[in-house]
Parts: C-alpha cells; structure tokens; sequence
C-alpha cells in the first residue's frame, strides 16, 4: 500500500502509450493543466506537479515513484494495469471532438475474416496492442482469440493498414479517430470492417493506491467535474484536446477496484 502525501508535493503522471508527442513539447500544457486543477482544488500553490511519458514503460517507472500519486492514462493502460498499480478511478475524461467513449473498430482485408475462428495465425496491430487483456476482454468479448493470435503495439497504424490491404496476415484495431479517417485512405476499398466494440471510456484520471488523503481526493475530484466553466479554464483543457470530466462510467469486469 501506498504511503499518504499530506503536504508534500503530488505528482500527476500523464501516459500515453502508442500516440505521437514528445514530453518537452506537452510539459508546458500540464504544468498549466496541474496549476488550474490544483487552485480550483483549492490545494496550495505548487503542490501538483505533472509529467508526461509516451511509453508503456516509462510510465509504469514514473508511477512506481511514492511522488506518483494520481495517473491519467488511456482506458487501454488502465485495464491492463490498474490492478497492479492499485488505480482508484477519479473522472473519466470528456475529450473534445469525441466525448466521453469511443468504439473500437476491427479492419481486416476485404474477405478475409469472417469470425473469430478465421483470425487463427493473424496478428492484431494497434495503439492499444500493449494491453492485450484489453483486446481480449474490453474489445473481443465475445471472440475468443486462438492461441496463436499474437498482440502487438504499433504507433504507425497506416503501415499496418497498408500491409493489411495487402493480404498480409495482419488486422488493425483502430481507436475511433482513426476508424473515421479510414475512408479517405487510398487504399480503403480492400479493407472492412469486420467487428465494433461497444463504447468505452476513452481515458481516466486515477488516483494512485492511497497516496492521497481522502480530504484532497474529494477536493480535487469536486474540481476536475466542474473544471472548464470559465474562458481560462476551459483553454486550459483545450490545450490538451480536453472538454471535461464527469463521473467514471465504467464496465464492472474492467474496475480496479
């Protein structure tokens, strides 16, 4: 169990694995992102602290830090390792252009699959592929994979798509900004899709074990939901392509707790 910070400095750790972006450039939107969450929480000046890391390994090292006491990750990394990390969902996140979930959509090759069974040997590519407990359980319920689909982790989902309209035996699994893009491709009348999940939560604001006393989890968890009321606040979380927050809404087989 975690060790509770009273007065000492918190640390948000942001982790996005699969999507583009470089620490220095985003470092500058969540020290803006930790100072509006923690004034409206009513925390004292400089008592937030943010980090980002692009990487499923580099965020699982931030957040192994005692200093690491909230996580806002994507659904996919939650699933996958919020047991591990004792993750408490906080607020789910209302991202702009989108909302609060997403469906993800399978694309294969025209003719190619037709069922679960049809999968056997292929290889899923996506953004999320770093948690397959989350494709098996979150996106395939009710498609038990074969033993012999492998799972992988590609930030290039065009290079996949391409060797998947191919005939390559590969499927891409596409978060729900990509599905919408997918007719513009080239190429997009060799691909299909041939399954949607239902809608998911996007991503999440954790609080890490108990690293925080419950006075300042209330505070800032009654901050994040009204968040954004104000011209200041609201590009604040534009800035990180953010709308809001509402309550968690989660799937039970998914909870951390």
């Amino acid at each position: 169990m975690g060790t509770l910070l009273i007065s000492a400095v918190a640390t948000l750790v942001f982790c996005a694995p699969g999507y583009p972006g470089g620490a220095g450039d985003a470092q500058p939107f969540l020290d803006q992102f930790a100072a509006t969450a923690s004034a409206a929480a009513g925390w004292p000046a400089g008592s937030l602290a943010a980090v980002y890391d692009p990487t499923e390994s580099g965020g699982l090292a931030k957040l192994a830090s005692p200093e690491a006491a909230l996580a806002f990750v994507p659904y996919p990394f939650f699933v996958q390792h919020g047991a591990e990390l004792h993750l408490i969902p906080l607020v789910q996140a209302d991202m702009a252009g989108i909302g609060t979930t997403e469906r993800w959509t399978l694309v294969a090759k025209t003719g190619s699959v037709t069922g679960q069974a049809s999968l056997s040997g292929y290889t899923v590519l996506s953004v999320a592929g770093y948690a397959p407990d989350f494709v098996r359980r979150s996106i395939l319920p009710t498609w038990p994979l074969a033993p012999d689909v492998v799972i992988e982790p590609t930030g290039q989902i065009l290079s996949a798509l391409r060797r998947a309209a191919a005939g390559d035996h590969v499927v891409a699994l596409l978060d729900q900004t990509q599905a919408a893009a997918l007719p513009t491709l080239p190429f997009a009348a060799q691909l299909t899709a041939v399954m949607q999940s239902n809608p998911l939560p996007i991503a999440l604001v954790a609080v890490v074990d108990d690293r925080l006393t419950a006075a300042r989890v209330r505070a800032l968890r009654a901050a994040l939901l009204t968040l954004g009321h104000s011209a200041a606040e609201a590009d604040t979380l534009g800035q990180l392509h953010l709308k809001g927050f509402v309550p968690p809404q989660l799937p039970g087989r998914a909870a951390a707790r």
